[in-house]
């Protein structure tokens, strides 16, 4: 095999075109076989085969600074620069499921949060042209919706104000909008245009016709004007060309001669160009192109054969939510979906089938997103934007400004949250409790199980003068967790004897760690400690009963999937501060770090929130207040 003498881009350079289409080939059956072992993003990779190779023979990759928006599209480039062992991908010890600087010199940037390549490579080209590095290339590889995000154009309205400064922008275009112009003629075009030749003919030419007296100045007009329709029609360039962009394309991303031809003219060219290629996602692999949703953009563990899963899921969290939101818009002609160019993934599919007239995608444009949905409740409707957790992140300012200063009902679902795990640092979704703290009359919901979720999404729909969120985690969703009782808004999940005064320890569960802190309470009963667990439902604001509650305990234990900076166990002890409670209180969380990826499981087990550790640690902590912390250790705890 070809593939297997592949040990660095330099390694292409040495084969044949028919080599470098066999290489294709195999590089294809691979991701097919090991993507289909492991689950990961399959279809963007097909779509970048030929692309990705052409881009390693034309740039020297780490000299020159290859980069990829978003993140996902990279497989190909990982094998192409010596990492092929795909065994464990996106699994711990494995390799990402996205560009990592801990894995190659060859990884620049992390970047799988969308629209921020372009960024990235404006400022590498800067950092060039300030160093002197005039032997220095920056090509960054834009594609699958990123152009939708307004990172994007924020970049593109920069860069395109340097004409000297090189870049090359690489837009993966597998959208299939329209076909690519191929052929003798637009090659020639494309040549002529990232010309410097061209460039000081064209001046030339205007210089002479301006000092034509009368007839000159509208001669050039209509010259130019003429030279741009031509262009426009051969090829849909006037955009990037209205920018000051220099256009080349569209190429058939297919084609790996057609694709170094154009590659090569852009690197040659002394500023930023355009790239413009026309791809298929999925490419080669049958099942991918005839999946209409998403040209099986992400999979499972799937068979290769027929791309079908494996085994078929319980219940998910996102599919209860899909099923309850068909419910509400059949009820409700003023609940509306919004979704950032992810309506399968977030649930929002089986709505927008219902109700196509009443879903709304923004693309990759969260922060647009959020703001267009404080119009829509300010017009009377009631948004549902659902989105994943991580990427609330991008739209805080205006859920802060436009939504909640504005007293708006809008409704975030955010799933993925909490621990994600295989996809990495950038996907947890452990930051939204404690961002959405910050944010004055937001109230947020932490359902632990479906029926929940149900009951806690019709509750927040109802909430017409300020934003509501309901997180939840990702995957298939637990068995229900049964309430003995109620203390204010709080359902309370376990209670002690009747016959405890004091019990020892309120553990205020958050989610869907509500199973988890069952199991801590179990584990105390057997050390003989007591314990009242509690789901408060409403995380923000801190239930008014909590405190008094708190007041009859020796100890306050709160347990979340989020930071524990500034997430709902500071929010609780703030909340008994004020209210006169001086009861110790022990948060439990994921610490402020970025997170390694692996399962779910062993990313909680290595942070330590376990049921074992907990206890362990609450034992050691009532065992202290006992006063027989050191002269008589806590029992161990199974």
């Amino acid at each position: 095999m070809l593939l297997t003498r592949i040990k660095g881009p330099r390694d292409l350079d040495r084969l044949s075109q028919e080599e470098l289409d066999q290489l294709a080939a195999e590089i294809r059956s691979f991701l097919v076989d090991a993507v289909s072992k492991t689950g990961g993003h399959l279809g963007p990779n097909l779509g970048v085969v030929e692309l990705t190779i052409a881009l390693h023979r034309v740039f020297e990759s780490p000299k020159d600074k290859v980069l990829f928006d978003t993140g996902h599209q990279a497989y190909v480039h990982k094998l192409l620069t010596g990492r092929q062992d795909f065994g464990n991908l996106r699994s711990k010890g494995g390799l990402s499921g996205y560009p990592s600087r801990a894995e190659s010199d060859h990884d620049v940037i992390e970047n799988s949060h969308a629209s921020t390549v372009l960024g990235w490579a404006d400022g590498l080209a800067k950092a060039n042209e300030v160093l002197g590095r005039e032997d220095h290339h920056v090509a960054a590889v834009i594609g699958d919706g990123a152009l939708t995000g307004g990172m994007a154009w924020e970049a593109l309205n920069n860069i395109a104000a340097a004409k000297d400064r090189p870049l090359v922008i690489v837009v993966n275009d597998n959208e299939r909008s329209y076909g690519p112009t191929i052929g003798g003629l637009a090659n020639h075009l494309a040549t002529l245009r990232t010309t410097d030749g061209y460039e000081r003919f064209l001046a030339r030419g205007k210089e002479i016709l301006e000092r034509t007296p009368v007839v000159g100045k509208p001669l050039f007009e209509t010259l130019h004007g003429a030279k741009k329709g031509l262009k426009d029609f051969i090829a849909p360039q006037g955009m990037f060309e209205d920018l000051g962009l220099k256009y080349i394309g569209p190429i058939d991303g297919h084609d790996i001669e057609a694709l170094e031809s154009a590659l090569q003219r852009a690197k040659r060219f002394s500023g930023p160009v355009i790239v413009h290629c026309l791809t298929q996602k999925g490419r080669g692999y049958e099942p991918a192109v005839q999946d209409e949703a998403d040209r099986f953009h992400a999979v499972g563990v799937i068979h290769p054969d027929t791309g079908l899963p494996v085994s078929t899921d319980a219940a998910s969290w996102t599919s209860v939510f899909a099923d309850e939101m068909v419910k509400l818009g059949k009820e409700r002609k003023d609940i509306v979906g919004i979704t950032a160019a992810m309506l399968q993934p977030v649930g929002l599919k089986k709505f927008a089938d219902a109700f196509p007239d009443r879903i709304y995608d923004v693309g990759i444009a969260e922060q647009h997103g959020a703001t267009s949905a404080a119009g829509l409740a300010t017009g009377g409707a009631h948004p549902v934007f659902a989105v994943y957790a991580t990427f609330l992140n991008r739209a805080f300012d205006q859920v802060l400004m436009d939504v909640a200063l504005h007293k708006c009902g809008v409704t975030f679902v955010l799933d993925r949250a909490g621990v994600t795990g295989t996809d990495g640092a950038s996907h947890n979704g452990m930051w939204d409790m404690s961002i959405m703290q910050v944010v004055p009359g937001l109230r947020l919901a932490a359902p632990r199980d479906a029926e929940q979720l149900r009951a806690q999404l019709r509750e927040a729909v109802e909430v017409k003068d300020a934003p509501t969120v309901v997180r939840y985690s990702k995957g298939v969703v637990g068995p229900a967790v049964p309430a003995v009782g109620k203390v204010g808004g709080m359902d309370v999940l376990r209670a002690p004897g009747a016959d405890v005064t004091r019990p020892d320890v309120l553990i205020v569960s958050v989610g869907a760690l509500a199973p988890m802190c069952l199991e801590i309470a179990d584990l105390l009963d057997k050390q003989g400690i007591t314990s009242t667990v509690v789901d408060p439902r409403w995380v923000k604001p801190v239930d008014e009963a909590l405190a008094p509650l708190a007041d009859r305990h020796r100890v306050v234990v709160t347990v979340e999937d989020n930071g524990r900076t500034g997430g709902v166990g500071s929010a609780v002890s703030q909340a008994l501060r004020d209210a006169g409670v001086d009861v110790p209180l022990r948060d439990f969380g994921i610490p402020q770090r970025f997170l390694d990826h692996a399962s779910r499981k062993e990313v909680m087990a290595e942070i330590g929130l376990t049921a074992p550790d907990i206890a362990r640690q609450v034992t050691g902590l009532v065992a202290k207040l006992d006063g027989r912390y050191d002269s008589e250790p806590a029992a161990a705890v199974d």
